[in-house]
């Protein structure tokens, strides 16, 4: 377990990109943070405190490398209604059992399930993410001075034109960079504009360990549970959606299952330090990777350097404009979006493309990530359904004076295909016999073993003997398993006299 979480070169592979990574990704953490507790209704504290308790908890337990987890939206959203109805003690008690049960997913190895989501859901998860992380932005673009804008832009400027400066513009990443020039011209040049201490009053304590005072009673898990099980769910989807975006973005693989515990653990820790639930963040994980950030260190740094700039740097926190944090989104939401997949609509099958929109759609109107990608997954598992239904066709071939008749099926038969199976048999021919080959031919399901059972049960009422071949393993067993056409104590029942 020690060697698991402490190998050698997912720590230590750049210490100083690392730690200027970090940095980056925790200034752009507090903005969000506070904004996620005052939609929930909780003091800004309980974002802070959720987002360095699961960085630095995440660090050591999780199964992406530099993947950055903290407070999200998408989970905030999910608390409003709790925290209004029941109060700030019950949201605490509420992430620890969604830690609990995150947990019991990475030990189920629900994580293997990622293989199920289609590479079309993917890219519109990462588009959709791409506007709504853009969009966030724009409240803090609107009704503003001329000054925003030029910040804003100018910002942006050095975000991509730093890079390019000889001898330094490799050494130290460009938000960074962006973030303290932009911040100087502002106290320099004494402009009003809203900064960081707009959002919220900065906690000036560190977090302790502490217990939900609630009654811990079967009611009270009544309350908490449902809550628990959408927040886990959310919760685990986005990060290991997040975990795949980052896989492909750093050419690396990471544990999914291990991520689904690692997930759980900070979220106990969270609620127990009086934090808020939390999982990946996909904008400040790219802005920790185009930082320069590649290891655990840099998880890590990101939730200490948060802590201990909001209790003992927060009247220098205070002074960042809100037009530097913004421009770094920007970049984000720019980085993020796969622009590559607007140039292949034209290529691309019209399937793929509907699966991707719906997903991008779904999430944008929405704003709730699992919605799109369950909606995504959905319509992929439908098209898909349709499409290898339409491999299923038959051969038939005449015996004996045409009195044999051979049915040769090839392709998958399913609740899809099912019904175009049975329908390939002519019970108004006169013969003798039947033979039905299966040699080519799967059976996958209940629908299309009923589908069997009736073609046999029909071919035999008529008159005509009726010989099944070719079976494979799998088709014979669910066959066996749950055909009645060799069961006459049961066809009557089963069949309903058809």
């Amino acid at each position: 377990m020690v060697k698991r979480y402490f190998k050698k070169d997912e720590w230590f592979g750049s210490i100083k990109n690392d730690a200027l990574a970090g940095v980056v990704v925790a200034l752009a953490l507090i903005p969000e943070a506070i904004a996620f507790s005052i939609i929930v209704g909780v003091d800004p504290k309980v974002g802070l405190y959720a987002s360095f308790c699961i960085s630095v908890v995440i660090a050591f337990v999780g199964g992406r490398v530099a993947m950055v987890s903290a407070a999200t939206g998408a989970m905030a959203l999910l608390m409003v209604t709790l925290v209004k109805d029941y109060g700030l003690e019950y949201l605490f008690a509420t992430t620890i059992l969604t830690g609990i049960l995150q947990m019991i997913a990475g030990y189920f190895k629900l994580g293997r399930f990622m293989s199920f989501v289609p590479r079309a859901v993917v890219v519109g998860f990462v588009n959709a993410l791409a506007i709504l992380i853009f969009s966030a932005q724009l409240p803090e673009l609107t009704n503003v001075t001329w000054h925003v804008y030029a910040l804003t832009l100018g910002g942006l400027g050095i975000i991509y034109l730093f890079p390019y400066v000889p001898k330094i513009g490799k050494l130290l990443p460009s938000p960074l960079i962006t973030i303290i020039v932009i911040t100087l011209i502002v106290f320099l040049l004494d402009i009003d504009v809203r900064t960081v201490g707009d959002m919220g009053k900065l906690p000036d304590t560190l977090p302790i360990f502490l217990l939900p005072n609630i009654p811990l009673n079967f009611e009270t898990l009544m309350i908490i549970l449902p809550y628990a099980v959408s927040l886990a769910m959310v919760g685990l989807l986005e990060s290991l959606m997040t975990a795949t975006i980052i896989d492909d973005l750093t050419d690396t693989s990471s544990d999914k299952n291990i991520e689904c515990k690692g997930q759980g653990i900070a979220n106990i820790a969270s609620g127990f330090m009086g934090g808020m639930a939390g999982c990946a963040m996909i904008g400040q994980s790219v802005i920790n990777i185009k930082s320069g950030g590649r290891t655990r260190l840099s998880t890590l740094f990101a939730g200490i350097f948060l802590l201990l700039m909001v209790v003992f740097l927060s009247d220098a926190l205070v002074a960042i404009p809100m037009a530097a944090l913004v421009s770094v989104m920007i970049m984000v939401s720019i980085g993020t979006f796969d622009w590559g997949s607007i140039k292949k609509l034209k290529t691309l099958p019209l399937s793929t493309n509907l699966v991707m929109l719906t997903t991008v759609i779904v999430t944008v109107y929405t704003h709730n990530l699992a919605h799109g990608v369950f909606s995504g997954v959905l319509l992929a598992s439908l098209f898909f359904a349709n499409k290898i239904s339409h491999f299923m066709y038959c051969e038939m071939q005449y015996d004996n004076n045409a009195t044999v008749k051979t049915y040769k099926f090839i392709g998958q038969v399913f609740f899809n295909s099912a019904d175009k199976f049975y329908a390939q048999f002519d019970f108004k021919e006169v013969l003798d016999k039947v033979i039905i080959d299966l040699t080519r031919a799967h059976f996958w399901d209940i629908s299309a073993v009923y589908a069997l059972d009736k073609a046999v049960i029909k071919l035999r009422r008529v008159g005509c003997e009726v010989e099944i071949i070719g079976r494979n393993e799998a088709s014979t067993t669910i066959i066996d398993r749950f055909g009645v056409h060799d069961k006459p104590e049961l066809i009557e029942k089963v069949m309903g006299g058809h």
